[in-house]
């Protein structure tokens, strides 16, 4: 196997805004540096506000319930703990999560991009790790290769924004990710167990530029391979940097 990293992304809010990065320090037993450190609670949710703890995907505000969400783009000063957001169609906003009176400006921000018929934004989420869709810190990786099997089913090519991921690998074949499950995995100075499939959601039927649903790609994965999943979720086993251009080595079984 020989793959190379070809893109590293970090979304800070939890489904509000994805960011480039050409490399980060991953740290063993922990999610990618500075994502999904917050999450955006609706008012149905199942926790109360202050909660530290990690909670399940439903309690939060997601592009998979509100498409427009998955235009935001967002911008980390690591030094000041800023995040600047931006949209299409709102104004960009900064702001330090942490401080309760930016926290109060985001909910603003983001309710017109919210669609009225769910439950409304509430409150800022902080988890003690990454607020990731699974009960353990997890980092998603994926493959080019495969994206590009799946945009063959539409007429021009799917944005990697939509799968929201954190690695994504040049190299490997069409779906040869699910191989490695089980496997362990050297990207960089970082070493990553892989655990499982990533079961995808209505979320990858939006486009990033518009926040509009505009491929239907939970239908053409069940379609043409008989499943819904793309991508893989590991763990980090062996913290060290990852950047843009890294091997990925299959580690001995």
């Amino acid at each position: 196997m020989t793959a190379r990293v070809a893109h590293l992304w970090r979304h800070p809010i939890k489904s509000h805004g994805v960011e480039s990065v050409a490399g980060a320090d991953f740290a063993a037993g922990a999610t990618m540096p500075w994502d999904r450190v917050w999450a955006i609670a609706h008012e149905a949710a199942k926790l109360a506000p202050g909660a530290a703890g990690w909670a399940p995907c439903a309690n939060f505000s997601r592009a998979a319930k509100s498409p427009d969400l998955i235009a935001i783009r967002a911008r980390v000063d690591e030094a000041a703990g800023t995040v600047t957001l931006t949209h299409p169609r709102r104004a960009p906003i900064t702001i330090d999560p942490d401080r309760p009176e930016d926290a109060a400006r985001l909910i603003e921000w983001v309710a017109p991009l919210s669609d009225p018929e769910r439950s409304r934004p509430a409150f800022l989420a902080r988890a003690a790790r990454g607020m990731t869709d699974t009960d353990y810190p997890s980092v998603s990786i994926l493959g080019l290769a495969s994206l590009r099997a799946l945009s063959e089913r539409f007429e021009s090519p799917l944005a990697m924004e939509r799968f929201r991921g954190n690695i994504w690998l040049e190299g490997l074949a069409p779906w040869e990710e699910f191989d490695l499950i089980g496997r362990s995995l050297r990207i960089g100075g970082a070493t990553f167990r892989i655990r499982e499939r990533i079961t995808r959601c209505k979320a990858t039927t939006a486009n990033p530029a518009t926040g509009h649903r505009d491929a239907d790609t939970l239908g053409a994965l069940q379609d043409g391979w008989g499943h819904r999943d793309f991508g893989v979720y590991a763990e980090v086993t062996e913290g060290g940097r990852v950047a843009l251009g890294d091997a990925a080595v299959l580690e001995a079984a």
